[in-house]
């Protein structure tokens, strides 16, 4: 069984997932950061692959996509340094990242290659699901990759379903239309989080978008199996520009 999928059947509830821009802050960072994430009880981590213009992401994680492409980032250096990484690693690792680059290095070669270094799952927000269904799901699911979609308030109920009846993963539930981003508070987002949770999925969920403290982190661990940190870990980062002290201070704020 895929270890995204060992994960939801082991732990149903407080799942912590933790976001990284692969070759940042410095180029060689991307295996350091996963063990240490790995060693600090992080329970799934998404490797963001660096893009000039990441649609979905808000000015950090922008910024920090920038400066690892300035550090000589690229797919194939991604897994280059992934290679051995399940020699140290075990929990589910997931690719972020956008149609572009993943084109241009050949969609069935990137599934090829995360299946080679142990990766389980992958992220592309702007893949529409019927072009998925058409031409990539096959080669997806020839991999063992689950394929995660994100959901907003906005998205229908109707695509919803569709995503849940084609996947196998976790659906991925954006706290609200805007790009990535920390946040106050979600209270305003009660109903959205119900109306989810009312529709019976048989995919489990997790919440991303603006989860940066224990507050919001407490909050939609109430209504989902856990949260998705971005933003919060990438200001860590580049607070302290030391893969050790990020994560401990990104761990510090969540208890905050």
């Amino acid at each position: 069984m895929n270890r995204i999928n060992l994960l939801f059947d082991r732990k149903k509830e407080n799942i912590l997932s933790v976001y990284f821009t692969a070759g940042f802050p410095k180029l060689d960072d991307t295996v350091p950061t996963l063990k240490c994430l790995h060693e600090n009880g992080v329970d799934l981590v998404e490797i963001g692959v660096p893009f000039s213009d990441p649609m979905a992401d808000g000015i950090v994680i922008q910024n920090s996509s920038q400066q690892a492409l300035q550090n000589g980032m690229s797919i194939r250096k991604l897994f280059e340094q992934l290679t051995d990484v399940r020699e140290h690693i075990h929990i589910p690792l997931v690719m972020m990242g956008y149609l572009n680059p993943i084109m241009q290095f050949g969609f069935k070669a990137f599934c090829e290659e995360c299946s080679r270094v142990g990766v389980d799952g992958m992220i592309i927000p702007d893949l529409p699901m019927s072009d998925f269904l058409a031409e990539y799901k096959e080669i997806a699911e020839e991999f063992g990759l689950e394929f995660i979609f994100l959901i907003t308030p906005e998205t229908s109920e109707a695509r919803i379903r569709e995503i849940d009846s084609h996947t196998n993963g976790f659906i991925y539930m954006v706290s609200s239309a805007a790009v990535t981003g920390t946040q106050s508070s979600f209270d305003n987002k009660v109903e959205y989080f119900n109306r989810i949770n009312a529709m019976n999925l048989k995919n489990p969920r997790l919440i991303g978008f603006g989860i940066s403290n224990k507050s919001t982190r407490d909050m939609v661990n109430r209504y989902s199996s856990g949260a998705i940190i971005g933003s919060a870990f990438i200001k860590a980062l580049q607070e302290t520009k030391d893969v050790d002290k990020g994560v401990e201070l990104l761990l510090k704020k969540l208890e905050e």
